[in-house]
């Protein structure tokens, strides 16, 4: 599985981004999809994911103003990201969970800076 992230970038407080993520080859094997941020000096953090029956869930600290989406026909997935904050600034990765229930699949990261 390989995947491809990307609408990272440079936006003001309370400004919208919106990442995508693309995925291809055996993505059969795919349960579900997740949104990760890392920051400078901070450990990775699950924002957001996708199960394969379409269940969501967010971390308390994007919940309300990320939404995650699929396109099953573009094999995509979506994070939109709305009210951001400076302390949303990170290196955004999107993530792909095999049935071994583990995030075995990482896309490149994807920058988003957010300025006061």
């Amino acid at each position: 599985v390989q995947l491809q992230a990307s609408g990272g970038g440079l936006v003001q407080a309370g400004g919208s981004l919106r990442l995508s993520c693309v995925a291809s080859g055996s993505i059969f094997v795919i349960t579900a999809m997740g949104w990760f941020r890392q920051a400078p000096g901070k450990q990775r953090e699950l924002l957001a994911a996708i199960a394969k029956g379409g269940s969501t869930n967010y971390s308390d600290s994007v919940k309300g103003r990320f939404t995650i989406s699929r396109d099953n026909t573009k094999n995509a997935v979506f994070l939109q990201m709305n009210r951001l904050k400076p302390e949303d600034t990170a290196v955004y990765y999107c993530a792909a969970k095999s049935p071994g229930g583990i995030y075995d699949y990482w896309g490149q990261g994807t920058q988003v800076t957010v300025s006061s």
